[in-house]
């Protein structure tokens, strides 16, 4: 029987469902998606988070239960204890998350493991993805935020680049969707939500601003992803869909800093924290 487990936890969502460790895939029929009210008291979240796992796991042999978890951070991943002082999640600060779990679902606190939201992304496409082959791979996401992760052949880690000093602000003002927002009402004087709203407008200013962002994406690679020496760069996130977009250019850019950098794009996207929670679990439990 199957008794692996994946779980990604948001900021308003938990997410997750029963991994084929063999096939290396969720297995669909198990995909349960819940929201949370990460802003309430520590018992209304954790009652959230039990339920959702409990209807994942009703079918599973709990002795042989292993969960994998991808959280945000600050949070202390080897202990299970929560780090988050600010805003979502602030009522369990400090909580041993891990020890909570195994009492609540009653199972051992070491069949539980946490890992980082960009490791488990790049964990996951490295478990079930794109990247299964290569040993040194750099993994961004591009969405909301700038998600940066290096997998060195054993472990993803994140790599927590999204403040790094970058043109004159940092990385993620220049890389996630809200610079395609400000960059679009700069040029145009109107307003767009993303990417998937630029792709109505005219050609002219697509190419513009898709050229513009390949610039700063090159300039990124130049300052901070070639210095982890990767085979490979993976790309996930929504901004990933429309790499064919600004792909040529950051080629063009590539070559001229000879730069020879294969990129994939992530084919699993909003699955792989939950492949890689799942998988990373499964490394560290050695089955």
């Amino acid at each position: 029987m199957q008794n692996t487990v994946g779980i990604d936890i948001g900021g308003s969502h938990i997410t997750m469902a029963q991994v084929d460790p063999e096939k290396r895939e969720i297995i669909s029929a198990t995909y349960v998606r819940e929201h949370v009210d990460s802003f309430g008291p520590k018992e209304t979240i954790f009652s959230a988070w039990i339920s959702a796992i409990e209807k994942v796991t009703h079918d599973l042999v709990k002795s042989e239960l292993i969960i994998g978890i991808a959280m945000p951070g600050p949070f202390d991943y080897e202990n299970g204890i929560s780090l988050m002082q600010q805003g979502k999640f602030i009522d369990i600060y400090q909580v041993n998350i891990k020890n909570e779990l195994a009492e609540r679902l009653s199972i051992y606190k070491d069949q539980i493991h946490f890992v980082n939201d960009a490791g488990a992304f790049l964990e996951g496409e490295v478990f079930g993805g794109c990247v299964r082959d290569y040993k040194r791979i750099f993994g961004v996401t591009l969405g909301t935020g700038l998600g940066t992760a290096f997998y060195n052949g054993e472990v993803a880690s994140d790599e927590d680049l999204w403040d790094s000093p970058f043109k004159d602000s940092i990385c993620e003002d220049y890389l996630a969707t809200r610079w395609f927002v400000n960059h679009y009402k700069a040029l145009t004087g109107r307003e767009i939500s993303g990417t998937k709203d630029l792709l109505d407008q005219s050609e002219e200013i697509q190419t513009k601003i898709f050229e513009d962002y390949a610039d700063s994406f090159a300039d990124f690679i130049v300052k901070y992803v070639r210095n982890y020496e990767p085979e490979v760069l993976v790309i996930g996130g929504n901004i990933a869909k429309v790499y064919p977009y600004f792909k040529k250019r950051l080629n063009q850019h590539l070559e001229e800093y000879k730069i020879k950098l294969p990129i994939k794009i992530s084919a699993i996207f909003e699955d792989a924290a939950i492949l890689g929670a799942a998988g990373y679990a499964l490394k560290k439990s050695n089955r």
